[in-house]
């Protein structure tokens, strides 16, 4: 069976990811189950940031990495909270401080269309000049009270523009067709596929 490190100990994340891979006969490892530290996100986009993590992974175990660097815009924020997104309100904020602080800064704001977006990268080894290189983005709306039990981040106040429930009312599969991270790892599964990495 195939190994692939995800350059994340997110166990949302992994599932999400073991879920949606598991069909092509590979096993995805969390990082922090190989003892790989995470490192600094120095980029100024989702892509650097990607980039930075799946090098990393892939340097220090030997296997082939993706890593998925991913964020919510909001257009009211000019984008914000963006690549800052899992410490909107601060180093190791939870999510739930990260969508009230969302929420408080479009306090009375009508406008609130967002988007969550998702770049990933496969790099076949640390050293890989030409890494695969997928992005989807997934719209929708800020909602002004969180809802719902499932997911993570900020699900629980994200409309949707396919739906009037958050994100995190939706089932993981129903989640899976429209997220963003699922659109972008269904892009990334066809080029894999044509790259001849796995049929």
């Amino acid at each position: 069976m195939n190994q692939i490190v995800l350059a994340s100990g997110n166990k949302g994340k992994l599932k999400e990811f073991s879920e949606l891979m598991a069909d092509y006969g590979v096993e995805i490892l969390a990082q922090s189950e190989l003892n790989v530290a995470e490192v600094p996100e120095t980029g100024t986009t989702f892509v650097e940031n990607a980039i930075i993590k799946a090098r990393n992974a892939a340097e220090v175990t030997g296997h082939a990495a993706i890593a998925d660097d991913s964020g919510l815009e909001v257009d009211f924020l000019q984008g914000a909270p963006g690549i800052y997104s899992a410490r909107y309100a601060g180093e190791g904020a939870k999510d739930e401080q990260n969508y009230t602080k969302l929420l408080n800064a479009l306090d009375g704001q009508t406008e609130r269309n967002a988007r969550f977006q998702c770049v990933l990268v496969y790099m076949r080894h640390a050293k890989d000049p030409t890494p695969i290189i997928c992005q989807a983005s997934w719209e929708g709306t800020i909602g002004f009270a969180p809802q719902g039990e499932n997911g993570h981040g900020y699900d629980p106040i994200f409309i949707p523009a396919e739906h009037d429930c958050a994100a995190a009312d939706l089932s993981s599969e129903e989640k899976n067709k429209l997220s963003h991270r699922g659109k972008a790892l269904v892009l990334l599964i066809e080029a894999m596929k044509q790259q001849g990495i796995f049929n």
